[in-house]
């Protein structure tokens, strides 16, 4: 949907320590991800609504949810009632996944559906029809040091056509072992918006990193 790559730093590599600090540094980037796990839907524990709460305070840029939890239908509304742009919960984990893309909606978020590496996409074709974002896995989530794995692009190419066909009218979303070995290959299977942690979060100048990051997709998504 987006004519130009849109580019997601993942706080979870940023230095917990700093938070606002690292916000700022990002300066640039079109969404801020934000991993909140619960150690129940995936073994690690990360941060929840009170920093989420405390990060929209000292940010302008646009919050993108990512609930890695249990019972979304009951905590994900919390977030978009909160200020979060865009909330994503696991098809995996959802009761309700229609109602809940209604609730977040309604709540003021844009509403995002995410499929782990082993969830095929097309049981869920119809649920997201009522979703503004797809986010595709491209690594198991809750484990950290993965690394990208190609063979979900799959997904993402058939997620593509049917945006392209009009079947779907949703943004794209990739997370997982995003880097300058791999964002060419996902935009050139048609992702519109690349979460990148370390990637991003580990150069010398994250706001730079960004821009790179991005024009790096964009020439590839040119040679398609």
């Amino acid at each position: 949907m987006s004519a130009d790559p849109m580019i997601a730093p993942s706080i979870l590599a940023s230095d917990f320590a700093r938070l606002a600090d690292e916000l700022h540094a990002i300066a640039g980037a079109d969404w801020v991800h934000v991993d909140v796990m619960d150690a129940h839907f995936v073994p690690n524990l990360t941060l929840g609504l009170p920093v989420v709460e405390a990060l929209l305070k000292v940010t302008d840029i646009p919050m993108d949810c990512h609930l890695m939890i249990d019972d979304p239908d009951r905590w994900a509304i919390d977030y978009a009632e909160a200020g979060a742009y865009n909330v994503t919960v696991h098809a995996e984990a959802a009761g309700d996944p229609v109602k809940l893309a209604a609730n977040l909606r309604a709540a003021g978020a844009k509403a995002g559906l995410s499929i782990k590496p082993g969830t095929p996409l097309e049981p869920w074709t119809e649920v997201l029809k009522h979703y503004d974002t797809l986010l595709v896995m491209s690594v198991e989530p809750g484990f950290g040091g993965q690394s990208f794995m190609p063979e979900v692009l799959d997904k993402v190419r058939a997620a593509r056509r049917l945006v392209d066909t009009g079947h779907l009218k949703l943004l794209v979303e990739i997370d997982g072992g995003i880097n300058t070995d791999t964002i060419e290959l996902a935009a050139q299977a048609g992702v519109d918006c690349f979460v990148a942690g370390s990637a991003i979060y580990s150069a010398d100048e994250p706001a730079k990193a960004i821009e790179a990051l991005r024009d790096q997709a964009s020439r590839a998504k040119g040679g398609n």
